[in-house]
């Protein structure tokens, strides 16, 4: 069974999508991630995501509004962590 901590091939490219500064998140218990303004194809994989704390609003927003994302400290250093044990491996 995968750590915490490990990342998935979709948790991955998800967080690699938001790296790359065009997400935005919808401000609720549930956030809807958005890649370039398009609904990111696999809400689970976003919704477990931002529950984990790896994927964050840039600021707070009225209740179901479109907000920018970023990846938390912790989401970098998942990804990190994985990128080094590839890396070693």
């Amino acid at each position: 069974m995968p750590q915490e901590s490990e990342l998935n091939y979709r948790e991955r490219a998800t967080l690699r999508a938001v790296a790359l500064g065009t997400a935005e998140i919808t401000c609720s218990s549930e956030p809807d991630l958005f890649i370039d303004g398009l609904a990111c194809c696999d809400q689970t994989t976003a919704h477990q995501l931002a529950n984990r704390g790896f994927i964050v609003p840039v600021r707070e927003g009225r209740p179901g509004a479109r907000v920018p994302a970023i990846i938390s400290e912790e989401g970098a250093a998942a990804l990190a962590a994985y990128l080094a044990a590839t890396i070693a491996a």
